[in-house]
């Protein structure tokens, strides 16, 4: 399964990917919603699971979800939010857009591991793996 991950840090990205790979995922890295819509462009077909950031330059997470979501080859890739962007107000705008999770930072191993896997709907347990 492949994983694209699009925050515009790269601290973030390479922590993030490798909590997938150690999941046994494929990870995809975007830095912003500019390089990620690229991507999805080009192989949407592949990708599983988008974790988006709020905060980015040039095209928020939030931009960015209702540009895919608007695409109709494109709009059942889910997307879970992964952002510092904790105001409720605007965690309803992302799941009224089409966001079918939301984590805040920081997360531990586990929050981002336990969320991701549900969001597949493979496990919601962590202790199963």
């Amino acid at each position: 399964m492949k994983i694209l991950i699009v925050d515009d840090s790269r601290m973030i990205r390479m922590m993030v990917s490798n909590i997938m790979v150690s999941l046994g995922f494929e990870a995809v890295e975007g830095m912003d919603g500019t390089t990620a819509f690229e991507i999805v462009s080009r192989d949407f077909e592949s990708i599983d699971l988008i974790l988006l950031d709020w905060n980015m330059p040039d095209m928020t997470g939030l931009e960015f979800l209702t540009k895919l979501k608007s695409v109709d080859a494109y709009k059942d890739i889910p997307v879970l939010m992964v952002t510092t962007e904790g105001e409720q107000t605007n965690m309803i705008k992302a799941m009224r857009v089409g966001a079918i999770g939301y984590l805040l930072k920081p997360f531990s191993q586990e929050q981002l591991s336990s969320k991701v896997l549900e969001c597949l709907g493979i496990a919601t347990d962590i202790e199963e793996l």
